[in-house]
């Protein structure tokens, strides 16, 4: 009876043992289940939430500006969401932050939930956003010559040939795969440099690997798509009505601006101040070139300076619009622009207003210092001419300028002066250093200096990549299509 007793007591000792792992397993097999579709339901949540993020994207595609859901109410906005066979799976909930003054920016956050647990929530934060013509350092129409001294930090683009010596720290790219170069009558590459080892000349092939180092630190394109010039005198047209009180077409209506008639002298001037005004006068004696001063009879030369400017006609606000139109050619500047505020605005100028893509309109020159204070995109400044964008003759040794410009029918540039082109104790055919902060977008060739030595030996062209997404006030756009700027996960 002893030993049958052990044996019983040992079968129960087992037993138990048995069924503790029994009931682990199972309740082990509980909870993985129970993760497994709690996992399932978070991963179901987050697909909805994206969903929702996709929604939007394509109301914003029919509906660029409706930044409330196609209502005139503040959100949050709820969408049910369903699968393919019309079962209701699940919600969305959107807010939407429409972009700040100047940006094409979107903020939207989406909550999803599924019906099968409504207290799992996942949540994720999308930037939307409209890419601004401002997407190169430097894009152009026409060929373009890049000569030793320039050093160009962002990519470069053109619609005809580029040759290129100096040094490129992002792509430079042509649409066209050879081009005939103006300065020497050959045929070259699209993209090409004389720097030694220099490219052969066509139709002998650039090796794939030949991005020559030295000039092209990151690499070369060609040939690539066309950058679209054409759209941009629609937006001279808009930025006329705006600043104009949204009188569409005539000259100016108001004598105190924004939008600036005739001004019945050689321009206007205009001086932007740190707290987001500016100062304007009419600019009444312009600067001869000195005698003995020669150029290369380049249309519409002048020295692009003067000498004397008329009363000051008043100090302004920058328009709630950012946007300031002159009918006439214009000299600006302004140094530390938000130094005590953000400034962001859009000058243009247009004389012809009948034909606003005509080539004889007018003229924007910085002779001298127009900078921000900070360079993180919360001052920005654009320029955009009817016809050129100018550096004078009496312009700054050192010169920076913080500005997206566009040349919309002209070129942007410093005209040859070579020779006696002195003034006092200064030589103004040669100046030392020209800095761009921004971007510069010319219908025809690009150029601060020439061949002989003359104009600005040291040419630093930096990108601003805030423009992008951040540009000037109304500012042309290279693509009406929102992208994704940013994506994160918030819950």
């Amino acid at each position: 009876m002893k030993n049958k007793g052990d044996i019983l007591l040992s079968v129960l000792i087992f037993a138990a043992i048995a069924v503790t792992i029994t009931i682990g397993f199972v309740n082990w097999g509980a909870a993985m289940l129970s993760g497994i579709k709690t996992l399932q339901t978070k991963e179901q949540a987050l697909q909805i939430a994206e969903a929702g993020i996709d929604y939007y994207r394509w109301h914003l595609a029919q509906s660029p500006t409706d930044y409330t859901d196609g209502t005139t109410t503040p959100g949050p906005y709820y969408h049910s969401f369903y699968d393919k066979n019309n079962n209701l799976i699940g919600a969305f909930s959107l807010t939407i932050v429409p972009p700040p003054n100047g940006s094409t920016k979107v903020t939207i956050t989406a909550v999803g939930t599924t019906t099968a647990n409504p207290k799992v929530s996942r949540k994720i934060q999308a930037i939307l956003a409209e890419p601004s013509l401002a997407q190169y350092a430097v894009v152009a129409n026409n060929y373009m010559r890049f000569g030793a001294g320039t050093v160009v930090n962002g990519p470069v683009a053109s619609n005809r040939g580029i040759h290129f010596d100096g040094i490129a720290n992002n792509i430079v790219s042509s649409a066209l795969a050879t081009d005939t170069d103006p300065d020497t009558g050959l045929t070259e590459w699209g993209v090409w440099t004389a720097v030694s080892p220099s490219d052969p000349q066509p139709p002998t092939a650039i090796a794939a690997n030949a991005h020559n180092t030295d000039v092209f630190l990151a690499g070369r394109q060609f040939p690539n798509p066309a950058f679209p010039f054409s759209g941009l005198s629609v937006n001279l047209n808009n930025l006329h009505t705006i600043a104009n009180n949204n009188v569409n077409g005539g000259a100016c209506t108001t004598a105190t601006g924004p939008c600036w008639k005739a001004s019945g002298a050689n321009g206007y001037y205009i001086h932007i101040n740190t707290n987001n005004t500016y100062d304007i006068y009419k600019v009444n004696t312009l600067q001869s070139a000195p005698s003995g001063c020669t150029t290369d009879n380049t249309p519409q030369w002048g020295t692009w300076s003067y000498t004397s400017l008329g009363p000051k006609i008043g100090t302004y606000a920058v328009p709630s619009t950012g946007v300031i139109f002159v009918e006439d050619n214009l000299w600006v500047d302004g140094v530390n622009i938000g130094q005590s505020t953000t400034t962001r605005v859009t000058i243009a100028t247009a004389a012809v207003i009948s034909n606003m893509s005509s080539s004889t309109g007018s003229n924007i020159t910085v002779n001298n210092n127009l900078t921000y204070a900070f360079h993180d995109g919360s001052s920005v400044i654009g320029l955009i001419a009817q016809a050129n964008i100018n550096v004078g003759m009496v312009s700054s040794d050192t010169l920076q300028v913080d500005a997206a410009l566009v040349a919309e029918t002209g070129r942007i540039g410093r005209y040859y002066y070579g020779g006696n082109c002195t003034i006092g104790s200064n030589d103004y055919s040669t100046r030392t250093t020209l800095t761009l902060n921004g971007m510069i977008a010319t219908a025809y060739r690009y150029g601060f200096a020439y061949t002989d030595g003359t104009g600005y030996q040291n040419r630093n062209l930096n990108y601003d990549s805030n423009l992008l997404y951040s540009p000037p006030p109304s500012f042309p756009l290279s693509s009406t299509q929102y992208q994704t700027v940013s994506w994160k996960q918030l819950q």
